[in-house]
């Protein structure tokens, strides 16, 4: 009976878990390039009551006797199946159709990866820069910041719908800055690691980023829609059903501790 009380107790503590995941969730619905996570959840260690052999004679049994000592949150996996599109009045809005990621450079110059694509045009150390909302800078296909020359208008910017970014000159010609809106893939996606907000970095389980523009590499090109936004991929029916699932796992185990101290109680009151 005390074994039930510490494996309901982690039962407890891991559907926690689960409804603070679900409850990121939803609040993240509305965050563009968010990607959903789901709690994943794994057994304990087993205890064994008894071997394979216990009989007086030895005899083989087919199995043994062994009981779990509760489960724990093994990981918090990421879902990257693509959200809705969403149209935007701004020329510097770009979704993803495919598996591309746009490539980001931190605050301390480290390589970050987000599928937002809500960018603006910042003062960066060399002029204008494409930027996110954080300030973080956007990078091209060669991995460098994409700055437009001194002089020249942002109203005059303009990026195509394949990434190049140029501007117009007063006669309506287009001039390229021979600058490409980057894209990165990963074989694996679900193993980046969430940094902060909507960004991810690469680790020994995604595998090294890929770029769609380097040649020979075996990948299924995405594609930029300009002026839509990609929203976040959180089904909201699909969340409150977890939710009401985690729920009642949480009043199972809450319930198998009150049974199990009832139990307890009981076999104390066995002299009297």
């Amino acid at each position: 009976m005390m074994r039930a009380l510490w494996s309901a107790a982690s039962g407890m503590l891991a559907q926690q878990t689960n409804v603070d995941t679900i409850a990121n969730n939803l609040a993240n619905v509305n965050t563009t390039g968010y990607r959903s996570e789901k709690a994943e959840f794994k057994s304990l260690l087993y205890q064994t009551l008894q071997t394979r052999t216990t009989t007086a004679n030895g005899e083989q049994k087919p199995i043994s006797a062994q009981v779990g000592l509760g489960t724990r949150v093994s990981s918090m996996t990421s879902s990257f199946k693509g959200g809705e599109m969403i149209a935007s009045e701004s020329n510097t809005a770009f979704a993803i159709e495919g598996d591309g990621f746009f490539g980001i450079q931190g605050v301390d110059g480290e390589l970050n990866y987000t599928r937002n694509g809500d960018f603006f045009w910042t003062n960066g150390t060399d002029g204008l820069t494409l930027a996110t909302a954080e300030g973080y800078y956007v990078l091209d296909r060669a991995g460098n910041p994409i700055v437009i020359p001194e002089g020249v208008d942002t109203n005059t910017v303009e990026i195509t719908a394949s990434g190049e970014v140029g501007y117009k000159t007063p006669d309506g010609n287009f001039v390229s800055l021979n600058q490409t809106i980057g894209l990165w893939q990963f074989n694996n996606p679900a193993g980046l690691e969430k940094v902060a907000g909507t960004y991810f970095q690469e680790t020994a389980a995604s595998g090294n980023a890929l770029n769609e523009s380097t040649a020979g590499v075996n990948l299924i090109p995405s594609k930029l829609r300009r002026n839509y936004l990609e929203s976040s991929n959180v089904q909201v029916a699909d969340e409150m059903v977890n939710l009401i699932v985690a729920q009642r796992a949480y009043e199972l185990n809450s319930k198998a501790i009150q049974s199990a101290d009832t139990m307890l109680g009981q076999a104390n009151q066995l002299k009297q």
